[in-house]
């Protein structure tokens, strides 16, 4: 086995404990020639995801489904222009009255029709428009036939009223909202993910590097163990102890390579890469110490800003539409209608046309018609489903508030209990080093065995990584309480409007 090169170990273990989480062992070689990669903050981290994270992608597309729904629903009530021609020709067949062959009637005729309709929120429907109508019997003596109209159809029971009528742009308004809360929520949780995922990477390429060091350490007690058999200090017991810490050693750093791995493919799914994508080193720049927390203020900013009680809220307001647009439509279809025209009858077009002001003809007409499906029993049912999705959407919002609740309590707890572990697993790790820095001096006057310094050696690495999760869950638990909040935009500077 070839020894490593001797280092200063207090130095090398102060460096892992206290300097900011950064790298890990297996990256570039001083020797190489090729510059080292740039280090990868969390802000660029976040920054890279929202921008080409997959489910942002997604939930932007269901926004801009949720603007054209609502064209679509405005769509209704914009004008709608109508024109048609036709040309008709009727050839009656011939007679023979007993004498002579009398032939068959030619008719002729060329229509042309053109109307404006526009429907309004009372759900009636105004058409305006005219007619040109030309005929001609047996090729002599045209005549043209030339009339205005404007005809209104409003209903009086289902289907009348601004509040049914307009009820889809309103319900398409408010999906807007909820569009834009759900993508919101959805940045959070990118967000969050993120700052969890790099945490977890930093974790496991900082626990690459406490395996790295306790292999190299186990190697140089191994190689002093073997010196010492040499003068007869130790046994070969000794020398095979220390054998299997190496290998112990070598185990642990393989498996905390494939975390680390493993880890970077989590982040690099956030980023929307591709899995043989490499990122470069990571590193927790700002101060570790966590702010203080109040659960007054974070629930209070939970309600305010956390877009699924927000888009719970909407789902209750479009419950409470829908329900009232099936309440009305509950009644039969009475629909009232009215006509009023003027017509002229000329043998050209052009006086057809300017005589239709002046002249004597002219024609109305009123009905009414009533419908009425036998016991109303699907109009009922679908009554009945509207108050079910309402009280299935109040009940959603309730629940939501409760969740609220529940989780800022559990946040803030998570915060506090973290902070208070980081304190104490920084104190054990100082404790654990020292012991170690002891039992070390102690063995190498000869006054500890092999044994005891091994012991010492994986209480330090034990310690270090007890150290390490509690700054990482103490990260996970702000990032937790963070997306509750909805204070991550602030924080990363999210302006959802440019994206």
């Amino acid at each position: 086995m070839i020894a490593p090169s001797r280092l200063n170990h207090r130095l090398a273990l102060a460096i892992i404990a206290f300097l900011p989480l950064t790298g890990h062992a297996a990256q570039t070689s001083e020797t190489s020639d090729a510059p080292p990669p740039a280090t990868l903050s969390l802000d660029e981290a976040v920054a890279r995801a929202l921008a080409s994270n997959f489910n942002v992608r997604i939930d932007r597309t269901n926004t801009d489904t949720a603007r054209d729904e609502a064209i679509i629903a405005d769509a209704d009530y914009t004008p709608t222009f109508n024109a048609a021609a036709g040309v008709s020709r009727d050839q009656s067949a011939g007679t023979f009255n007993g004498t002579i062959f009398v032939p068959g009637n030619l008719f002729d005729r060329t229509t042309s029709r053109i109307s404006v309709s526009q429907r309004v929120p009372t759900g009636a429907t105004v058409s305006l428009g005219g007619n040109l109508n030309r005929s001609e019997r047996d090729n002599i003596n045209p005549a043209y036939n030339s009339d205005a109209f404007l005809s209104v159809r409003q209903p009086l029971l289902k289907g009348a009223g601004t509040a049914v009528n307009l009820a889809a742009i309103r319900r398409s308004r408010l999906g807007i909202e909820r569009a834009d809360l759900d993508f919101r929520g959805t940045v959070l949780d990118v967000v969050r993910d993120v700052e969890a995922a790099y945490s977890r990477l930093v974790f496991s390429r900082r626990l690459l590097d406490v395996r790295a060091f306790s292999l190299e350490v186990a190697q140089k007690l191994a190689e002093e163990t073997r010196a010492k058999r040499d003068s007869g200090v130790a046994t070969d017991l000794d020398v095979l102890q220390a054998d299997v810490g190496v290998a112990n050693a070598q185990r642990d750093l393989l498996l905390a390579s494939q975390n680390a791995r493993d880890d970077e493919d989590q982040l690099l799914a956030l980023f929307g890469d591709r899995p043989e994508s490499e990122i470069g080193p990571v590193a927790f720049d700002e101060p570790e110490a966590a702010p203080s927390v109040s659960f007054a203020r974070s629930y209070k900013l939970a309600l305010d800003n956390f877009p699924d009680h927000a888009s719970a809220e909407i789902a209750v307001r479009q419950a409470r539409i829908d329900a009232g647009v099936s309440r009305r439509n509950r009644l039969p279809t009475l629909d009232i209608s009215g006509a009023l025209g003027l017509n002229s009858q000329e043998p050209d077009a052009g006086t057809a046309l300017e005589s239709l002001p002046s002249g004597d003809g002219y024609s109305w007409q009123l009905d009414i018609s009533l419908s009425v499906p036998w016991g109303l029993t699907a109009d009922r049912a679908r009554h009945r489903q509207s108050l079910a999705n309402l009280n299935r959407a109040e009940t959603r919002l309730r629940q939501i508030d409760q969740d609220i609740l529940v989780a800022v309590r559990s946040a803030i707890r998570a915060v506090e209990t973290n902070r208070e572990n980081v304190r104490i697993s920084t104190l054990a790790t100082e404790l654990s080093q020292r012991q170690f820095d002891l039992e070390k001096a102690r063995f190498d006057a000869g006054l500890s065995t092999f044994r005891r310094v091994q012991e010492a050696r994986e209480d330090l690495d034990t310690a270090h990584v007890n150290e390490l999760q509690a700054r990482i869950n103490l990260r996970v638990a702000l990032a937790d309480l963070a997306r509750l909040e909805g204070s991550t935009f602030e924080r990363y500077n999210i302006d959802l409007a440019r994206r």
